[in-house]
C-alpha cells in the first residue's frame, strides 16, 4: 500500500475513533463504564473485514448464477459448501493461535491471505455462454475463482475466532461492560456489512463483477492496515504463548513459524480441492464436529474442576442450539436473496433497488438497534432482571421463525403481478436481526466468559464450527427453495414450502428452549455463568 492510502487510512481509522469513543463512553469522561481502548482498533479491523466479507457475499449468488450460469441447486450448493468451510476452519484458525502463533499473528496472517483471496474475486474472466445446449465455461478462470475463495476461507480461519478473542480478552471475566462491549463491537461489524452491500453490490450488478469484488479487496486491505497501526492500544493482548520458541530452528533453519506458514499453505490448496468437490464437505464437518465435540468432553471431564466441566459443557449446548439459528438466519445470502431477485417488487420512489443492495437491511438494522440492546441488556442486568443467555436464545429462535411467517404472509398478500411487496421482506428482516442481536454478540461473549482460559481460542473455533454446520443444514434449506428453469410461478410454491419448514423449526425450537431454561440455570448458577 502507497503511503498516501496508508494516511488515507490513518485519517479514516481516526475520525471514525473519536466518534467510536464517544459512544463507548459515559459521557465521555472516564467512569466504570468507559470501554478498553483496544476496542476501538477491533471494532474498526474487523469492520473493514466484514466489509470485504459481505460484499463479496451479497454478490456470490447471483455471480454464479448470471456470469458462471450455474444453476439454482449448483449456485446454492457452492454457497453453502463456501460458507461451511469459511465457518470450519477457525476451529484450527483458533487452536493455532492458542497453542502457538498468538491471536495477534494469526489476525495479520488471517487478513494477508483475505487480501489476496478477495482482490482475486475481481479476476472475471469471459461470461459463461450456451453452445449448442451446454454451458461453456472459462476454466482457468474459474480455478482462480475457486483458488480466491480457498484463500478467503483460510484467511477467516485465523482471522475471525481470534480477533474476538482479542475483544473477549480486554474484559476480566465478570467485568460488567463485557456483554455490551461485544455488543458494540457488532456494530462496527454491521456497519461494514451495510456500506459494502450498498456500494459493492451495487457496483457488482450495476458495472460488472469484478468492481464490486475489487472494492471489496480494498476494503480487506483498510481492516488489515487499520490493525497494524492500532496494535500498541491492545494492552498486549494476544502474544504467543510459546514466547520465542516460535522463531527457534526446529531443523536445520525450518522454525516453528514457518511450519504454521507452510501448513497453511497446505490448506489453502485443501480448501481449493473441496470446494471442486462439495460432496466432501457434509461428510469433513461431521468428522470435525465430533472430533471437536468429543475432544472438548473428554476435556472438560477430565482436566476441568466440576465447576469449569459445567461451564464448558453449557457453552457446547448453546453453540449446538445456534446451529439452528443460523441455519434458518442464513438464508439471507441464498434463497433469501433470490426471492428477492425474482419475487419482491424493488421499486422505491420510481428507482429500482438492486437485490443484493437489500442486503444491507439487515446490518442497517443492527447499527440502529446494537446501542439500544447493549443499553437494555446493561440497564436490566443493573437491575438484576437480564434475561439470561439461554433466555436470550429461545428469544432468537422465536424471532427467525416468526420472521418467515411475516414472509409467508407477504406471499399470501402477491399481486397480480406475481411480486411481494418489498415492506414484508424488510419486516422479516427485522425480526431476523432483532433475534440475530439476542444470540450473536451474546453468543461470542459467552464463549469468552464461560470458556476456560487456556482454551478460549479453540472454543471461540468451536462457537464459528456451529456457523459450519449451520450453513451446510442452510445450503440444504435454500435447495428446498431453488426454482426449476422456466417454472411458472416464478419459483414460488417452493418458496412457500421452504419458508414453512424454516418457520416451524425455528418457533419449535425456541419453545423447547425456553422450557429447559430452569434446568440451564440449575446446572450453572447465575452468578458465576448468565445462564
Amino acid at each position: 500500500m502507497v503511503p498516501a492510502d496508508r494516511e488515507a487510512a490513518h485519517n479514516v481509522e481516526s475520525a471514525g475513533g473519536k466518534f467510536v469513543d464517544t459512544v463507548l463512553t459515559n459521557n465521555q469522561t472516564q467512569t466504570p463504564l468507559r470501554q478498553p481502548p483496544g476496542l476501538v482498533v477491533l471494532f474498526f479491523a474487523e469492520m473493514w473485514e466484514r466489509f470485504s466479507y459481505y460484499g463479496m457475499r451479497a454478490l456470490l449468488v447471483f455471480y454464479l448464477t448470471k456470469h458462471w450460469l450455474f444453476d439454482d441447486a449448483t449456485a446454492t450448493g457452492i454457497y453453502a459448501s463456501y460458507g461451511s468451510l469459511v465457518y470450519l476452519t477457525p476451529i484450527l484458525g483458533g487452536l493455532i493461535a492458542d497453542r502457538w502463533l498468538g491471536f495477534r499473528r494469526a489476525v495479520i496472517l488471517g487478513g494477508c491471505l483475505l487480501v489476496m483471496g478477495h482482490l482475486g474475486m475481481a479476476i472475471e474472466g469471459e461470461p459463461a455462454r450456451w453452445v449448442a445446449g451446454e454451458v461453456v465455461r472459462d476454466d482457468a478462470t474459474l480455478q482462480v475463482f475457486y483458488l480466491s475463495l480457498a484463500l478467503i476461507i483460510t484467511g477467516v480461519g485465523f482471522l475471525k475466532p481470534n480477533i474476538s478473542s482479542i475483544v473477549g480478552a480486554l474484559y476480566a471475566r465478570d467485568d460488567p461492560r463485557r456483554d455490551a462491549g461485544f455488543t458494540l463491537f457488532y456494530m462496527g461489524i454491521n456497519v461494514g456489512a451495510m456500506v459494502s452491500a450498498l456500494v459493492c453490490g451495487w457496483l457488482g450488478e450495476t458495472y460488472g463483477w469484478r468492481y464490486g469484488f475489487g472494492l471489496a479487496g480494498v476494503g480487506m486491505v483498510a481492516g488489515l492496515v487499520t490493525f497494524l497501526r492500532g496494535r500498541d492500544r491492545l494492552q498486549g493482548v494476544g502474544e504467543a504463548p510459546v514466547g520465542d520458541a516460535l522463531f527457534r530452528p526446529l531443523r536445520g533453519r525450518l522454525r516453528l513459524d514457518h511450519c504454521i506458514y507452510l501448513g497453511t499453505v497446505a490448506g489453502v490448496v485443501v480448501a481449493w480441492w473441496l470446494m471442486q468437490h462439495r460432496a466432501m464437505v457434509g461428510g469433513l464437518l461431521t468428522l470435525g464436529s465430533l472430533v471437536a465435540v468429543g475432544g472438548i468432553i473428554g476435556f472438560s471431564v477430565l482436566k476441568c474442576t466440576p465447576e469449569e466441566r459445567n461451564r464448558m459443557l453449557l457453552v457446547l449446548f448453546l453453540t449446538s442450539v445456534s446451529v439452528l439459528f443460523w441455519a434458518l438466519f442464513e438464508q439471507a445470502g441464498s434463497s433469501m436473496n433470490l426471492f428477492a431477485d425474482r419475487i419482491v417488487d424493488r421499486s422505491v420512489g420510481g428507482v429500482e433497488i438492486t437485490a443484493s443492495q437489500l442486503q444491507s437491511l439487515n446490518p442497517f438494522f443492527i447499527i440502529v438497534l446494537a446501542p439500544l440492546f447493549a443499553r437494555l441488556w446493561t440497564f436490566l442486568g443493573g437491575a438484576g432482571r437480564e434475561p439470561s443467555t439461554g433466555m436470550k436464545f429461545a428469544l432468537a429462535l422465536l424471532q427467525v421463525g416468526l420472521g418467515f411467517v411475516v414472509l409467508l404472509e407477504g406471499i399470501r398478500q402477491v399481486d397480480a403481478n406475481g411480486h411481494v411487496a418489498l415492506l414484508w421482506l424488510a419486516g422479516a428482516y427485522l425480526l431476523h436481526t432483532t433475534g440475530e442481536l439476542c444470540l450473536s454478540p451474546v453468543g461470542l461473549s459467552m464463549v469468552t466468559r464461560l470458556s476456560v482460559s487456556r482454551i478460549v481460542g479453540l472454543m471461540m473455533g468451536v462457537w464459528f464450527l456451529s456457523s459450519s454446520a449451520a450453513a451446510y443444514v442452510g445450503g440444504l434449506l435454500a435447495g428446498i427453495a431453488a426454482a426449476d428453469a422456466g417454472a411458472a410461478d416464478g419459483g414460488l410454491s417452493n418458496y412457500v414450502t421452504a419458508f414453512e419448514l424454516a418457520a416451524k423449526v425455528g418457533i419449535a425450537a425456541g419453545v423447547v428452549l425456553i422450557l429447559l431454561v430452569p434446568l440451564l440455570k440449575r446446572m450453572v448458577p447465575p452468578g458465576g455463568s448468565g445462564s
